[in-house]
């Protein structure tokens, strides 16, 4: 067994920085914490700064990344928003989806991720019509982060009405939808089963959203994820105007609904959670299903600021994501969720900077399905990343709370290295196999863009 001894100046070890540490690495896997280490051993990898576990995106939609800058032009809502992105997903192939998401998922790396969570639902051909590979788009995705290196959950997500509807079956999907729907959950569910996960891969489920799967429908995907004890993602509460129809249609409330149909429980994560009842706390946390929170996309939409601390409070676990990438930086979602509830309370120290640190890696990666990811011990996924602190943003700290100077100081500008399975993808601030990252966003966007 081959030993790779990776030396940290500095390394966040759940509770405490804790100075020399040497992890050693074997099989894609920490064998050993050496800590008291004062110098590289020989033919060890010098980790310069504060190497933290590898941080897990709970939440991703890759092809939003070519909206950035796009939909910053103007006013608007949600709404608005949402006719740019079906203009992007309209442009969509596999090779193009390929070329974008690698540079994303290199993007992400360099952001200090090493676990992506991809909310994936364009699925077929313009139109609706299934390509020769029904599974072409998703297996794009899971080739690119391969590719770029980190692990990832594709969260095939079933996607079959354009809304509630008075009948509960479902508006039919718009144009721009066809090529997300598979036409019922029982079509989903036997296409997504034709996926296969691997080293760094795992297979999810995600239901859109409650206007976006009829109710009735719910309970084949829920089925689907539970046979295979598979994460199982939703859309929950993003908007009021979500709210008002399922009321309208149900009677109930979007997490209500859910409740009532299966899906909520330990394996189940509630995307954004923002705009809930206290009995929909309630829900929420007394089933154990998580919260994801994207603050950086909530923020850039409008829509609102979720109830994290009473979610968590409630039994809740909480993560995070960059959802529509408005900006790659997991740092400043842990940063945004604190400050968001400083706005909200008018009081500070919601979170310690651990626990934001934790929902970043350890809670994330368990929302994923990768149990024993995001902490720096033996027997746990070699994966950790490590944070500059000699830039303009982190020097001059003291040591002892580099988890504090991490999450309200560093940005994503001051990740160094990042590792996954124990092989280095991001070295001195490179990417390893994707050299070049700005160029090949550039490029990729550019083509997606016409």
């Amino acid at each position: 067994m081959q030993v790779t001894t990776y030396w940290t100046e500095y390394a966040w070890l759940g509770t405490h920085v804790e100075p020399g540490a040497a992890l050693d690495v074997a099989d894609g896997r920490i064998t050993a914490v050496r800590r008291g280490v004062e110098a590289p051993p020989p033919g060890a990898v010098a980790l310069r700064g504060l190497t933290l576990p590898g941080l897990a995106n709970t939440h991703s939609h890759a092809f939003h990344r070519a909206l950035r800058g796009l939909v910053q032009v103007g006013s608007g809502t949600f709404w608005t928003w949402r006719e740019f992105m079906y203009q992007v997903a309209a442009r969509l192939t596999p090779e193009s989806y390929h070329a974008l998401a690698r540079a994303v998922y290199a993007e992400m790396a360099l952001a200090g991720v090493t676990a992506v969570g991809e909310f994936h639902y364009v699925h077929h051909a313009p139109g609706g019509t299934p390509y020769a590979d029904p599974n072409a788009m998703g297996e794009a995705l899971i080739a690119a982060a391969e590719d770029a290196g980190i692990r990832m959950t594709l969260l095939d997500t079933a996607y079959l009405a354009s809304a509630i509807g008075s009948k509960h079956t479902g508006e039919p999907p718009t144009a721009h939808q066809l090529r997300f729907s598979d036409g019922t959950a029982d079509a989903w569910a036997e296409r997504v089963s034709l996926l296969k996960g691997g080293e760094t891969v795992r297979i999810g489920a995600a239901i859109h959203s409650v206007r976006a799967v009829p109710a009735e429908q719910m309970s084949v995907v829920a089925s689907w994820a539970g046979e295979r004890n598979s994460p199982l993602h939703v859309h929950l509460s993003e908007q009021t105007a979500e709210n008002d129809a399922c009321l309208a249609a149900h009677g109930c409330t979007p997490t209500r609904l859910l409740a009532d149909h299966g899906v909520l429980g330990p394996r189940t994560t509630g995307v954004h959670n923002t705009h809930l009842t206290d009995q929909d706390i309630a829900l929420l946390g007394g089933s154990g299903t998580g919260t994801c929170m994207c603050p950086t996309t909530e923020r850039d939409l409008a829509d609102g600021i979720g109830p994290a601390s009473a979610l968590q409070k409630a039994g809740s676990p909480l993560s995070l994501g960059s959802d529509s990438h408005a900006v790659i930086d997991l740092l400043e979602e842990a940063r945004a969720m604190e400050l968001n509830e400083r706005l909200r309370s008018r009081t500070r120290g919601h979170w310690t900077a651990a626990a934001l640190l934790r929902a970043a890696s350890e809670d994330g990666h368990a929302a994923l399905g990768w149990d024993g990811a995001g902490r720096l011990e033996a027997g746990a996924l070699a994966d950790f990343t490590t944070v500059a602190l000699d830039t303009v943003r982190t020097a001059g700290q003291v040591p002892r709370l580099g988890a504090e100077t991490a999450v309200f100081a560093a940005t994503a500008a001051d990740v160094r290295h990042t590792v996954v399975a124990g092989r280095h993808i991001v070295r001195d601030g490179v990417h390893t196999s994707v050299p070049d990252v700005p160029s090949a966003l550039t490029e990729a966007i550019e083509a997606l863009r016409g």
